[in-house]
């Protein structure tokens, strides 16, 4: 009788965390730390700072409203939500996010409104598209300095929650030595503020007339700043990897260190980083490619964590092979939630122009 002998060397698995979670926390991360720059011109009213913090508070806005839609999609059953209230789990971040992410948006949105209602009357009284909404949703406009800053004070407690538990709940998963690190939350929040300068650089650029010298060199700036400070964690991760001073670092540093792929990602991230670290630093230019690439930036760093994280087996040698899907559960969400995206942009700016938002507009304010 003939005898066979079947040797299992590795078991692929499908990945958990799909393309959607990397578009939640990609848009997330956008909206918190576009918040945090809404706060100069809007809540210090520092000079120059005006226009700035008010296009940062549209991409607040239109990335922090089509998050959850991609969140609810990664849960495979959205109705699944009601199990993070039903069944509350103290020791989950995810448990815990359920609660951060209503105190955000809630915040976020009357923040919003209290800000943008001299705005709102001003394009009401001038007429034109959908100024009746416009003078509705101003409810007479007026400005409540003291309402403003409760809201923006609780919009900001429920941003800072959400950084922390967006990082923590990655961080946590002791398995993956890639992700079970303090500096991932780092990370994710640098490359988060830097995506949020990105975008309103581009909101500025697409703005009839502001693309002026000094907005484009406070943004550049700040997303300078993010990106050297990114260059530093990423140094430190590296040289606790080498020197042994994190057994978690090397053993991370040990999974990835001989495979092609992962030592390409490592080179593009970096050279990424550089690159847009002394364009904004020395050439800022119209701030259209720095804000690309700050975007990249941010995406990149979420896909990879992700996605090429979830590659490597807890197990075992070698890479698990990933390719992405056209449906729903690949390229289909992304572009579906980009669609989304773009459709709250749209809606948003009939009532409230990005030039007015510029203050390329006269305005109320």
């Amino acid at each position: 009788m003939n005898t066979a002998i079947v040797e299992t060397i590795n078991v692929t698995r499908e990945v958990a965390w799909l393309p959607w979670a990397v578009s939640y926390f990609f848009l997330i991360g956008l909206s918190y730390g576009a918040f945090l720059l809404s706060l100069p011109g809007i809540v210090l009213r520092r000079p120059g700072w005006e226009g700035i913090s008010r296009l940062a508070l549209l991409g607040a806005l239109v990335c922090g409203l089509s998050a959850p839609v991609a969140l609810l999609a990664d849960l495979h059953q959205p109705g699944r939500f009601w199990h993070f209230y039903a069944y509350f789990s103290p020791g989950s971040w995810m448990s815990w996010g359920a609660f951060f992410i209503p105190l955000y948006l809630g915040g976020l949105l009357l923040y919003a409104w209290l800000a943008f209602r001299p705005l709102l009357a001003a394009h009401g009284r001038e007429g034109g598209r959908l100024a009746g909404v416009a003078r509705l949703l101003a409810y007479g406009g007026l400005e409540s300095r003291s309402a403003l800053l409760g809201a923006a004070l609780a919009a900001l407690l429920g941003a800072l929650l959400v950084a922390l538990y967006t990082g923590a709940e990655v961080m946590v998963v002791r398995a993956r030595p890639l992700w079970h690190t303090p500096l991932l939350p780092v990370q994710f929040a640098l490359t988060a503020l830097a995506g949020a300068v990105g975008l309103t650089l581009l909101f500025n650029r697409f703005s009839a007339g502001t693309r002026d010298t000094a907005t484009i060199r406070r943004l550049a700036g700040v997303l300078a700043a993010t990106q050297l400070a990114a260059l530093l964690t990423g140094a430190l991760w590296l040289v606790m990897g080498l020197s042994g001073l994190a057994p978690v670092h090397a053993e991370a540093l040990a999974q990835v260190a001989d495979l092609p792929g992962w030592r390409l990602t490592a080179a593009w991230a970096v050279g990424a980083t550089v690159l847009t670290w002394a364009l904004a630093a020395l050439r800022p230019g119209s701030g259209l490619l720095i804000g690309l690439l700050a975007l990249h930036s941010a995406w990149m760093m979420r896909w990879t964590v992700f996605i090429g994280g979830q590659e490597v087996p807890k197990t075992g040698a070698g890479l698990y092979s990933y390719q992405l899907p056209l449906g729903p559960e690949g390229l289909l969400g992304i572009v579906g939630t980009a669609g989304l995206w773009v459709f709250i942009l749209v809606l948003l700016t009939t009532v409230l122009p990005l030039d007015r938002l510029a203050g390329t507009r006269g305005h109320g304010a």
